[in-house]
């Protein structure tokens, strides 16, 4: 197999990779991209592609977190990954690790680690690399891989639940939750909510948004009832979609555009958290992104109407 073969028969993982390390699929892409540049450059034969490869798209990613954390603390309102769809990577025997790591609630967790942290978790968790590969890609010893794997262990424990729900579980919720979402039926989304459910919204400064957050189960389902029967009156429509392997969906304007997408954390039989991200710079690769500054101004106008 030449370079180009070997290289695109592993980009689904260097993706995969990347992504966990960054929780962005622009900077995904771009870390990729810039590996098989420099592959493409090397005269030299490596022992194991998939290891070069592996440690140069790693070695990347932590230079680009570096510089993404400065950003990110300028960052306007809450700060969540780009949405995925889709995993192009996959692996039987590990899918289990491979979706809990890419939802919301674990990528949020993974930016409380440092960089170093992050990615020898992301290597050994998910993907189930040797410490001695982990230690010849991060450039520590593999006693101090233990350690930062031990350290990160502990900040992804201490903020996962105590209750987990299984897939069956959830989609039958999300889809409850939908339904009663399309018809402005207050009771039916307050039974689905936790007591305590949140619902945050990431625009970046860049588009409108519900609310920054709206916490507790009749806030939130009084909230949901009275935006989105007025966005059907305008045409918006929504598909339920896996968001980052959890139950979600996106949402469109009248003309296909996305608008946002929504993500649902489910958990113990209850709605635990509502994500949504409508910063447009964050919707680019899943297609044409919606005006969302009209498309409030119209929400606006058929409330006005309905006075």
């Amino acid at each position: 197999m030449n370079k180009v073969g070997e290289f695109e028969e592993l980009r689904p993982l260097l993706f995969s990779i990347a992504y966990r390390i960054l929780g962005s699929v622009s900077e995904a892409e771009d870390a990729v991209q810039e590996t098989w540049l420099r592959f493409d450059g090397s005269a030299t034969t490596p022992t194991s592609v998939k290891a070069l490869l592996s440690t140069t798209v790693t070695r990347i990613s932590i230079d680009v977190l570096r510089s993404a954390r400065v950003r990110r603390e300028e960052y306007v309102g809450p700060w969540f990954p780009e949405p995925l769809l889709s995993d192009p990577y996959q692996d039987p025997a590990r899918s289990a690790e491979l979706a809990d790591s890419v939802s919301m609630a674990a990528l949020l967790l993974l930016e409380r680690l440092s960089p170093l942290e992050r990615s020898v978790f992301v290597l050994r968790e998910v993907f189930g690399f040797r410490f001695d590969d982990i230690a010849s890609t991060v450039g520590r010893s593999e006693a101090a891989c233990r350690q930062l794997l031990v350290r990160a262990r502990r900040h992804m424990e201490a903020g996962r639940p105590r209750f987990e729900a299984d897939r069956r579980e959830r989609e039958e919720l999300a889809s409850r939750f939908f339904d009663a979402l399309r018809e402005g039926d207050v009771v039916g989304l307050r039974d689905l909510l936790a007591a305590d459910v949140q619902m945050v919204g990431d625009s970046g400064g860049k588009a409108p948004q519900l609310a920054r957050a709206v916490v507790g189960a009749e806030n939130v389902a009084r909230l949901l009832a009275s935006v989105y029967p007025l966005l059907t009156r305008i045409s918006v429509t929504f598909e339920p979609h896996q968001v980052n392997a959890q139950p979600g969906a996106v949402f469109r304007d009248r003309d296909g555009r996305i608008l946002h997408t929504l993500a649902l954390d489910v958990l113990d039989g209850q709605i635990q958290a509502i994500r949504s991200v409508s910063n447009p710079d964050k919707l680019g690769h899943l297609g044409q992104v919606a005006d969302a500054w009209s498309i409030n101004a119209e929400v606006k106008e058929a409330r006005r109407q309905m006075k």
